[in-house]
């Protein structure tokens, strides 16, 4: 099957053209013409969000887990066509955007499973005790609740597992919420093809039409953005992008006359601590696998590991120069929009000029593609310039190398909030390593052992987040069962009628 965008938005139901319009900037083949959204597409939107709440919310769990079981099968069946156009538009490999595509709909039954089990409503149930003195106490019965309409922003570096039908729109939809999707302008069309299979599912499972809406934007302003994030009807944000753009919708968050929670997932540099046993007995097989971590996906994914800290002597030197020979083999990726292919140069520019930093591998990018860079540094200089903390998103990696291990330790200290942070480490690191992982564990939402951080295991257990910058919200996931957790909040009811408890506390 052949899809051809009709560029429109998606709003309760209804395509939707719009006066203000943008093309699109494939990666390959044809460009095509797509609606910009206005502040008054963003109203109708949320408007319809609003009246679908209380019917959507009043879904039996066994409803709402048909519903995203049919999202995930009506994407599936647009399987080759979501491919096409997603490998037009991004340059990701057919691979790539396969595997992506099965982790989109893998999550979807899986918030399909976790609410049918019920345990993320945490029900609790204190029983009334009326002859207690010197008071009596009432019956208590608690339960989770869906808070409203969720404003969703698709992310640039995944068109599907973050985006349209992605990680936040699931949770939020087995929740019990409406879900406005702001569309990210690298990949309008796969937003638009998803979105096609949203209101595929809505039909066939006769939801309301106000459940989700898609509407597109050319992202040159901030108007949509805004007026999606300060919407009196939004309850709360889910948004995977930079640190910058994040921050900003952050902030209108919180200054509005009701605050609502932005859950921001703004990336890190997932650093790598590599002791001396490991380092001396698998050297070679790190850096190799640090240089596929790195490289993959033109290093566009918010776990990308981008520094390895290490100590000083023979084993380092031999490291540098394996992670030189890994790197220096790969080729030219294309990355998934000029703009970031920019930020990229941009950003190794600003490390490159940096003192006491020392090019180890240099290379030339052209306007869309990356290839890595690599570069060393000592914990002193580290330490002394906050900048070479900053992310750099791409293929581009720093070899941090301290005296000692009091040193490196020093550099663990000094890190702001990460995604992940990784020991590597052989039996005789045991008691070394053992100091940094309570350092660790303050500093990521996820601690590694042996292992490299990119890719993200969609499962009860897993924690995609951290302490600020790498998130907004220390305390929640935007991967994992656990995400649903965000777009809930407890109501306790207090000696109410049986009759007039929800069902689920029945």
């Amino acid at each position: 099957m052949t899809f051809t965008p009709s560029g429109k938005h998606l709003i309760a139901g209804q395509w939707q053209s719009a006066e203000q319009t943008f093309v699109s900037q494939p990666a390959h083949g044809q460009a095509y013409r797509y609606a910009c959204g206005t502040a008054g597409d963003i109203d109708a939107a949320v408007q319809a969000a609003e009246q679908a709440f209380y019917p959507y919310s009043a879904t039996t769990r066994a409803q709402r887990a048909a519903f995203l079981h049919a999202i995930a099968d009506e994407i599936d069946a647009r399987g080759d066509s979501i491919t096409a156009i997603g490998f037009s538009e991004t340059g990701l490999p057919e691979a790539r955007l396969i595997g992506e595509r099965g982790r989109t709909c893998g999550q979807l039954r899986m918030f399909a499973e976790h609410i049918l089990s019920g345990d993320y409503l945490d029900k609790r149930h204190d029983p009334a005790v009326p002859e207690r003195q010197p008071l009596p106490r009432a019956d208590l019965r608690l339960i989770q609740q869906p808070v409203g309409p969720v404003a969703v922003f698709g992310a640039s570096n995944f068109p599907l597992a973050f985006s349209t039908a992605g990680g936040d729109t699931a949770s939020a939809l087995a929740a019990g919420c409406p879900v406005v999707v702001k569309g990210h302008p690298a990949h309008p069309g796969t937003a638009e093809i998803v979105a096609e299979a949203i209101l595929a599912a809505i039909e066939s499972c006769q939801m309301p039409k106000g459940v989700f809406s898609l509407v597109q934007d050319s992202g040159e302003s901030f108007t949509v953005g805004r007026a999606l994030v300060q919407h009196p009807l939004i309850k709360a944000v889910g948004f995977t992008g930079s640190l910058k753009g994040g921050r900003a919708l952050f902030d209108l968050c919180a200054a509005r006359p009701e605050p609502i929670p932005f859950f921001g997932e703004l990336g890190s540099v997932n650093p790598m601590f590599l002791f001396p046993n490991a380092l001396a007995n698998r050297g070679d097989a790190i850096a190799q696998g640090w240089a596929g971590s790195l490289t993959m996906g033109a290093g566009q994914f918010c776990t990308n590991p981008g520094i390895a800290v290490l100590i000083a002597g023979e084993e380092a030197d031999k490291f540098v120069a394996k992670m030189k020979e890994s790197l220096s083999s790969v080729p030219a990726q294309t990355m998934l929009t000029d703009g970031i292919a920019k930020a990229y140069r941009k950003g190794q520019q600003r490390i490159a000029a940096v003192s006491g930093v020392q090019e180890v591998l240099t290379s030339m990018c052209d306007q869309r593609s990356a290839t890595p860079y690599l570069y060393a540094t000592t914990a002193k200089a580290w330490l002394a310039n906050e900048s070479l903390a900053e992310e750099v998103f791409g293929p581009l990696g720093m070899v941090v190398i301290a005296e000692s291990l009091a040193e490196m330790l020093a550099v663990a200290h000094s890190l702001e909030g990460q995604l992940t942070c990784t020991l590597h480490v052989d039996q005789a690191d045991m008691a070394d390593a053992k100091a940094f992982m309570p350092v660790l564990t303050r500093k990521a939402g996820r601690v590694l052992a042996n292992a490299f951080p990119t890719g993200v295991e969609v499962c009860d257990a897993m924690v995609h987040g951290g302490p600020y910058p790498a998130s907004t919200n220390f305390g929640a996931t935007s991967v994992g069962t656990m995400a649903i957790r965000r777009f809930l909040r407890p109501v306790c009811y207090q000696d109410i009628p049986a009759a007039l408890l929800p069902d689920d506390l029945n």
